[in-house]
């Protein structure tokens, strides 16, 4: 199964994943642990994401990747990431998955592409390999 099937089944049955009461909070915390795993044993996990984010959004802030998701599916802005109304869950949730199958199908369609300086590069991004 590759990492862009498995974000499908994990957006598709999160509460398999997380519980029931799946909430943005708990899957982003859920994607967290399953990148530094992947990270822990030579895989790439997530890396680039956050740099993705940014260049997909167009900008920076102090937020860590979860919140730049957040500001995509919330341009208006929210109070609280793990309190968030259930409407703005909901919205944030498909957001997460709909950005995470476009980061996945980026990366396969250019697996090794990297920059003369030994950095991989997505969408005009560079990213410095771990």
């Amino acid at each position: 199964m590759s990492e862009r099937e498995y974000f499908a089944c994990v957006g598709r049955r999160p509460g398999t994943f997380v519980g029931t009461a799946s909430s943005f909070h708990q899957l982003t915390a859920f994607l967290t642990g399953y990148d530094q795993h992947a990270m822990r044993h030579g895989g790439q996990g997530l890396t680039g994401w956050h740099e993705w984010l940014i260049a997909r959004r167009g900008r920076d802030c102090n937020h860590a990747w979860p919140g730049q998701v957040l500001h995509i599916a919330l341009p208006e802005g929210w109070n609280n990431i793990a309190d968030l109304p259930p409407e703005d869950e909901k919205h944030g949730i498909k957001i997460l998955f709909q950005l995470l199958d476009e980061f996945a199908a980026e990366r396969e369609e250019s697996p090794g592409a990297q920059n003369s300086d030994g950095c991989s590069s997505f969408r005009g991004t560079t990213l410095i390999k771990p």
